[in-house]
């Protein structure tokens, strides 16, 4: 890590926010994944298509609020003092996470369905809160730096998350266990952020909207008119798309193509993650401060580069004699091959957003700023839920995972051009 990284890990307006959005994020994955297992492996045991319905339903419901309540979020969050609203929001984290406790020891799907979307809730006025205030915090120069970390840190705090949360629920006292481990989390996030530096109030408060799908498309409509927004946006928004594709087919990927166990899936999360975390700070030195689109069209081709070459090296690993662990996947060339490729893709992807989450902040408005976001949160769920349904269709199809990943890279190098097309269309805007 360099030093300009360390130092603001360390930094006092700057630490709080961190360490309060990463046990947020760690926390919402741990429940997330408690839930499905225990759903999948205990409740659902005699009858696995009810179970599999429900944990669809469960991931439904966490995304819902974004599409309901992001503008709203958004308008929130710029007329009120960030610094103030970040710990009220945070608040409501505990009392959802008590509820998620008692529908874990109770094992009510119906109360953790409800569980799930009062996480979503919060998330969605979380997220414009937690990049809305970074450049409130922190000098343009060091933008940079602090979207490399909070990206870093978030996939960090997701794998952890969700390899908690599937490990512990199902062992004795398993549901207990992470119950008292959630509302713990939730408390020590709210701790962190009320040592977040107080920010200014904001000079022209308005007030809410009272139809949150018109402010929405209204936000989308006005970052249109703004120079390098919307690409930033759709570049994000696109990411998600990926990233949510590979990180759901990878089950699939390591059981029915590699014939590879669960551990090997662990492992697959574990490398996603730290690539991300690599490519983010790589991209944070290399860019030395600088707001610059330069790495975005490298970094997607790189993307498209691993993603076809993950796609080329599937073949089983495991034979007849069953699954193979992460031993035999790792003693052959094949494994390495395989982890290279995570590791790259990965890698791509987090100096592939470090930029456009810079770019979002910069262009938008100041006194917009959190709408702009909330209103990039609505396209990142709606991305998600494209990816969802065409990832079903075309393996409904018989493409098979393989496939579906020889299409997404395939389709990347598109989307990617249009992205810098895009770019260049607004920019030559901007000047005209």
């Amino acid at each position: 890590m360099s030093p300009t990284l360390l130092g603001l890990l360390t930094a006092r307006r700057f630490w709080p926010l961190f360490w309060g959005q990463f046990l947020g994020a760690l926390n919402d994955n741990l429940v997330k994944n408690a839930v499905a297992v225990l759903i999948v492996f205990r409740l659902g045991a005699t009858e696995s298509a009810h179970a599999t319905l429900v944990v669809t339903a469960a991931a439904g419901l966490f995304i819902l609020p974004f599409f309901l309540f992001s503008a709203w979020a958004g308008e929130l969050a710029d007329n009120q003092t960030k610094s103030r609203l970040i710990a009220w929001v945070k608040l409501a984290e505990m009392p959802a996470m008590a509820l998620a406790a008692l529908a874990l020891g109770l094992e009510s799907q119906t109360l953790m369905l409800v569980v799930l979307f009062l996480l979503g809730l919060q998330a969605t006025f979380f997220g414009p809160l937690k990049y809305g205030i970074l450049p409130e915090l922190l000098a343009p120069e060091e933008l940079v730096g602090g979207n490399a970390l909070v990206e870093g840190g978030t996939f960090l705090a997701i794998l952890l998350g969700s390899i908690a949360g599937s490990l512990l629920v199902l062992r004795p006292a398993g549901t207990l266990w992470v119950g008292v481990l959630a509302v713990l989390l939730a408390a020590l996030g709210w701790l962190a952020v009320r040592l977040v530096a107080p920010t200014p109030a904001p000079q022209r408060p308005q007030s809410l909207s009272r139809d949150p799908v018109g402010a929405t498309w209204a936000l989308l409509t006005e970052a249109k008119s703004r120079p390098g927004l919307l690409p930033a946006m759709l570049g994000i928004s696109w990411f998600w798309l990926m990233g949510a594709t590979y990180l759901t087919q990878f089950p699939a990927f390591a059981k029915a193509t590699l014939a590879v166990d669960e551990t090997v899936v662990t492992l697959f999360l574990t490398l996603f993650s730290l690539g991300i975390g690599l490519g983010s700070t790589l991209c944070a030195r290399a860019l030395k401060g600088q707001a610059s689109w330069k790495p975005v069209p490298w970094a997607a081709l790189g993307m498209s580069l691993f993603g076809l070459d993950l796609a080329w090296a599937a073949g089983p690993i495991g034979g007849v004699g069953g699954l193979a662990g992460i031993g035999d996947f790792l003693a052959g060339a094949q494994g390495w091959r395989l982890s290279l490729d995570l590791v790259g893709l990965a890698a791509m992807g987090g100096a592939y957003t470090v930029p456009l989450y810079t770019f979002l902040q910069l262009k938008a408005r100041p006194e917009n700023r959190a709408r702009a976001i909330a209103a990039n949160n609505v396209l990142n769920a709606a991305f998600m839920v494209v990816s969802a349904a065409a990832s079903a269709v075309l393996l409904g199809a018989g493409l098979g995972v393989p496939g579906l990943f020889l299409a997404l890279a395939a389709v990347n190098l598109a989307a990617a051009a249009a992205l810098a097309r895009a770019k260049r269309t607004d920019e030559r805007r901007a000047k005209a």
